[in-house]
């Protein structure tokens, strides 16, 4: 049988998550990160995306928002802007983030605040879109 090991995900508000797992699945920087019982200690940088864990009562999805991960002792802890289960998640909110940064990066111009605003705007997306997939609901497609 599969080892167990400990899944903390901390954020500045709260601790989301504290529960044993059989595997996790953390979204690295440099590519998806899976991670077993007696896993080498390790810290990696995170990136926005998915964190995906299995327990004992089936797959379970969370948002992470950046941050990093420390892997020691069979404890995985994610320390992370924030951290939303799937079922935490407001989709109808995320789609309407999402409708309003489609907007900004429509209306760009030309100018030095503009690209910051348009990366911004970008990021906004991609965040909006990543609630959405964790959720279960789908983002809307792109008609660019």
């Amino acid at each position: 049988m599969a080892g167990e090991l400990t899944l903390r995900v901390i954020t500045p508000e709260r601790i989301a998550m504290d529960t044993t797992a059989t595997s996790v699945r953390i979204p690295g920087v440099d590519g998806s990160m899976g991670i077993l019982a007696r896993h080498a200690g390790m810290v990696a940088a995170l990136d926005t995306g998915q964190l995906r864990f299995s327990a004992a009562d089936g797959e379970h999805r969370m948002f992470v928002n950046g941050g990093f991960a420390e892997v020691r002792d069979n404890t995985v802890r994610v320390v992370t802007e924030a951290g939303e289960h799937a079922a935490e998640i407001d989709v109808e909110r995320a789609r309407e983030a999402e409708k309003r940064a489609r907007e900004r990066i429509h209306v760009g111009t030309a100018g030095p605040e503009t690209h910051y605003d348009s990366l911004r705007a970008e990021a906004a997306l991609r965040r909006a879109q990543l609630r959405l997939l964790v959720s279960g609901g789908a983002p809307h497609q792109s008609s660019s």
